[in-house]
């Protein structure tokens, strides 16, 4: 797996892109002064996008059928999440453009090269945002499974009595 998005994987047999160009903004705001020059204010981060872009041979890679599939998860306007195959987890995005360019034709007209760019754009806040705080998590996790425990115990011991 080179990198999935929600529950698409990309590998050789679907989409194997060739490059990912990653692409975050700041935002600065000048305000102009008298007599000097302009005082830039820092206001944060701006937009974080990724682009993927590769060629594919579909008597060899994947093809039209996983370039509709990542078509229909454009349509559902949801965000998905990304992670490398790695395991890196970039966050969540939404699938922003796909742009194809077909060529090398057969005498059907279905395309011996399809070239593609897939542009997808960070939705959430932070990771933090997205998982909220692990250790809260996990901690209401154990709560739960004690209370398990004891709604078990509780009931087991009510069929043995």
């Amino acid at each position: 797996m080179m990198l999935a998005l929600g529950m698409f994987v990309f590998e050789r047999r679907t989409l194997p892109y060739q490059s990912m160009q990653h692409s975050k903004d700041y935002r600065w705001v000048s305000n102009d002064r008298v007599g000097m020059p302009p005082a830039y204010q820092f206001l944060g981060e701006g937009e974080t996008s990724r682009q993927l872009g590769g060629t594919l041979y579909p008597a060899i890679t994947g093809g039209r059928i996983s370039l509709r599939a990542v078509e229909l998860m454009a349509d559902e306007g949801k965000a998905w999440p990304l992670i490398e195959g790695t395991g890196d987890i970039f966050g969540m995005y939404i699938v922003d453009k796909v742009s194809t360019t077909h060529t090398e034709f057969f005498s059907d007209g279905a395309a011996r090269k399809i070239e593609f760019t897939l542009s997808l754009k960070r939705v959430d806040d932070s990771l933090t945002a997205m998982f909220g705080d692990l250790n809260k998590q996990a901690s209401d996790l154990l709560g739960a499974a004690g209370n398990l425990k004891g709604q078990l115990q509780g009931a087991l011991g009510g069929l043995t009595g």
